[in-house]
């Protein structure tokens, strides 16, 4: 059982279902609303939770009914929030989601996830001494994410980082992640070259990227700079929402395998979480990992 240690975002999404965008000063009747757990560190820890790994949360939330509910949805898919810390007076963070035919608009609070600091770090190092891998990604500050990269590489864990929404990476933080996952242009942000072609950056960075692309799977090159392609398991999509996260999630689940089987089955795990709606609500198990691998060729 890989011990994983994901240091993230934790958010409630409010989604209104709309036939229309209501022009400024209008108001509208919607077709629906729901509450969905998300946050990209949230959903990435509960994808590895469901698929084995034994998983714990570095992250913060309000003191208020949204952050009770997330941290209750955590707990009850295994994933340990002990350094998940409450924070009083700030809102737990939240992304407003209007979806209108096949478009959307999204407003994102980081709310308690802004306050996730290094000192937090510092005080659940202990949980870095523990984890065999250690995942983040970029909705939580910057500096926290680097001093995450600091402590992984201090107590000698890799360090791999989602680097997403994207940006262009210090390159400090660049030289200690262990891995990156990003999709193509989250690729070409992060590297500063948005020009360039995505396989030359791969091969630029031999055996440290795992690039996503959608239905096509993912590339990812080897340690002499070769870009290796796994191709994408064939499903009829309900909801793409959180397919990146849930393959992140296996990644590091299966890190222990090697990185080639790694993105194999976090390949398949985002192609089974896309037939069910909603981010986490689609994530598979290991059993049904395994049945759905089973029954592949």
């Amino acid at each position: 059982m890989t011990r994983v240690l994901v240091v993230g975002s934790i958010n409630m999404d409010l989604v209104v279902a709309t036939a229309t965008f209501p022009r400024l000063g209008e108001t509208l009747f919607g077709q629906g609303f729901a509450t969905h757990a998300g946050g990209k560190g949230a959903n990435q820890a509960v994808a590895a939770a469901r698929l084995g790994a034994k998983v714990t949360m570095l992250g913060r939330v309000g003191d208020d009914a949204f952050g009770r509910e997330l941290m209750a949805g955590l707990s009850a898919d295994g994933v340990d929030t002990r350094w998940v810390g409450v924070t009083a007076g700030v809102s737990t963070g939240i992304a407003a989601i209007t979806l209108c035919n096949a478009d959307n608009a999204i407003i994102v609070v980081p709310g308690a996830n802004a306050l996730l600091s290094p000192d937090d770090l510092d005080v659940a190092e202990a949980a870095f001494a523990e984890a065999d891998v250690v995942l983040a990604q970029l909705e939580v500050p910057l500096a926290t994410v680097e001093h995450a990269a600091t402590l992984a590489v201090r107590h000698g864990k890799p360090f791999v980082l989602n680097p997403a929404p994207a940006m262009r990476l210090p390159d400090s933080l660049l030289a200690r992640s262990t891995l990156i996952t990003p999709n193509e242009y989250e690729l070409a942000m992060a590297l500063g070259e948005p020009d360039a072609h995505w396989q030359g950056l791969l091969a630029a960075l031999p055996g440290r990227v795992a690039m996503t692309k959608g239905g096509e799977g993912a590339y990812y090159s080897d340690g002499a700079g070769a870009v290796l392609h796994q191709a994408g398991f064939p499903v009829q999509p309900v909801d793409t929402t959180g397919a990146g996260d849930t393959f992140n999630g296996a990644l590091v689940a299966f890190w222990d395998l090697g990185l080639a089987e790694a993105v194999r089955r976090g390949c398949a795990a985002g192609a089974l979480s896309v037939t069910k709606p909603g981010a986490q609500g689609g994530m598979p198990t290991l059993a049904e990992l395994n049945a759905f691998l089973g029954s592949r060729p």
